[in-house]
C-alpha cells in the first residue's frame, strides 16, 4: 500500500512543475515521425512534409499535396503512450499551413488515497483510476522568402495538462524556423519556445489534501502555479549524394542548444550543446533504410567514480508507394543511455491516394 501511495505522490510531485523551468513540457522533446527517429532527429535541415510543422516548419512549403501523418510509441515498457496525429496543405506555390495534436499520457494510474477509512479498514473498492496526461495543439504556417532557395516558418501551439482531479494547465507558446537549399546541400535553424512557453495551473484544493500527508516531509503545501519552458535552437546540416543510379544518400548533422546547464556532452553554467548524426539510404524512392546517432550526455558512473559519455543510437527502415508511406524505427538500440528501448511506427499519406 505505502508503495502505491508514493507512486502516486511521485506522479503528482515530478508532473507538477518546480520552479526548475528547464524541465517543463519535456514531453514536447520526444519527438515525431519513425522516420526522424531513425535518423536520430537530425532533420531540421532535411524535413519536407507533413511532419515539418514539428521539426522546422519553413519545411511545408516543399508540400505538393495534401498530406496527413500519424504516429504511436510506448514507453517505459508500455506504461505510457505517445499519440500523434498532423495534417498540412500548401495554399498555393509559396505558402503552406499545418495543425498537429500530440498526446503524451499514463492512463489507469491507482488512486490508492482513499483505500484506508477514517476506521483504518482496508477496503479495494475505495480504489480508483485516474489519468495523467500532456497535450500539445500546434497550428504551423510557412512561407517562401524572396531569397532563392529560402523559407521560414512559424508554429502557434497551446499546451493542456492534466493530472486527474487533482490539477490542470493551460500554455502557450511559438516556434520559428528557417530552411535554405541550395543543389544538394540544405541548412535549417529551428528556435523553439522563442518568447518562452508559460504554462498556468490550477489546483483541486480538496484532491490535494487528500495525498498531501501520505508522506511526511512531501507534497505539503501547494506547487508554483507557474512554469516556464526555455527556448532551444537546433542547427542543421545536411547533404544529398547520389551513389549509384538507384540510390541516393544523404547524411545531416544536427547541434542543438540548450540555454542552461545540464547533461549535455557540451555544457557550461548558461547553455548545453550536443550533436545528432543520422543518415538516410534510399532505393528509387521507393525503400529507405536509416540510421543515426544523438543525445550525447555525460552520465556518472556507478559509485560515482567520474563520468561516461552515453548516447543513443537509432535504427529505422521505411517503405513509400503510390504516396503512402510506413516507417518503423528502433531507439537507442545499442542500450547506451538511460533511455529504454522505443519499437516507434508512423504513417503518412498523400492526400492524392483519396482522389
Amino acid at each position: 500500500m505505502n508503495r502505491l501511495i508514493l507512486t502516486l505522490t511521485l506522479a503528482l510531485s515530478c508532473s507538477v512543475f518546480s520552479q526548475t523551468a528547464k524541465y517543463s513540457n519535456e514531453f514536447l522533446n520526444i519527438g515525431v515521425d519513425a522516420a526522424s527517429f531513425g535518423m536520430a532527429n537530425a532533420v531540421t535541415a532535411t524535413t519536407n512534409d507533413v511532419n515539418s510543422g514539428y521539426w522546422n516548419p519553413a519545411g511545408l512549403v516543399n508540400l505538393k499535396d495534401n498530406q496527413v501523418s500519424a504516429m504511436h510509441a510506448n514507453y517505459f515498457a508500455n506504461i505510457a503512450t505517445y499519440n500523434y496525429i498532423a495534417g498540412a496543405m500548401p495554399i498555393d506555390s509559396k505558402s503552406a499551413v499545418g495543425f498537429s495534436i500530440i498526446r503524451f499520457g499514463v492512463d489507469d494510474i491507482l488512486n490508492t488515497t482513499q483505500l484506508i477509512d477514517d476506521q483504518g479498514n482496508i477496503d479495494y473498492n475505495r480504489i480508483s483510476l485516474f489519468s495523467t496526461a500532456d497535450y500539445a495543439f500546434t497550428l504551423s504556417y510557412a512561407r517562401n522568402l524572396p531569397l532563392e532557395g529560402f523559407s521560414y516558418g512559424v508554429n502557434a501551439k497551446v499546451i493542456r495538462r492534466v493530472i486527474g482531479d487533482f490539477a490542470q494547465a493551460w500554455g502557450f507558446g511559438f516556434d520559428a524556423g528557417i530552411q535554405f537549399q541550395r543543389k544538394s546541400w540544405f541548412f535549417g535553424v529551428m528556435a523553439r519556445d522563442i518568447t518562452t512557453t508559460y504554462n498556468t495551473w490550477t489546483f483541486d484544493d480538496d484532491e490535494l489534501a487528500t495525498i498531501q500527508g501520505a508522506i511526511d516531509g512531501q507534497n505539503q503545501t501547494t506547487p508554483e502555479a507557474t512554469e516556464i519552458t526555455l527556448p532551444k535552437l537546433q542547427l542543421g546540416i545536411a547533404k544529398t549524394t547520389s551513389i549509384h543510379r538507384d540510390f541516393d544518400l544523404t547524411t545531416s548533422l544536427n547541434m542543438d542548444f540548450r540555454f542552461a546547464e545540464t547533461n549535455d556532452i557540451i555544457s557550461s553554467g548558461s547553455m548545453s550543446a550536443t550533436p545528432a548524426f543520422g543518415f538516410e539510404v534510399d532505393y528509387i524512392k521507393l525503400v529507405y533504410l536509416r540510421g543515426g546517432v544523438g543525445n550525447f550526455q555525460n552520465l556518472e558512473s556507478l559509485g560515482g567514480e567520474g563520468t561516461n559519455i552515453g548516447f543513443q543510437p537509432n535504427f529505422g527502415v521505411g517503405f513509400r508507394y503510390k504516396g503512402i508511406q510506413i516507417d518503423y524505427a528502433l531507439t537507442d538500440i545499442g542500450d547506451q543511455s538511460l533511455a529504454l528501448y522505443s519499437n516507434v511506427f508512423s504513417l503518412k499519406l498523400d492526400w492524392s491516394v483519396f482522389r
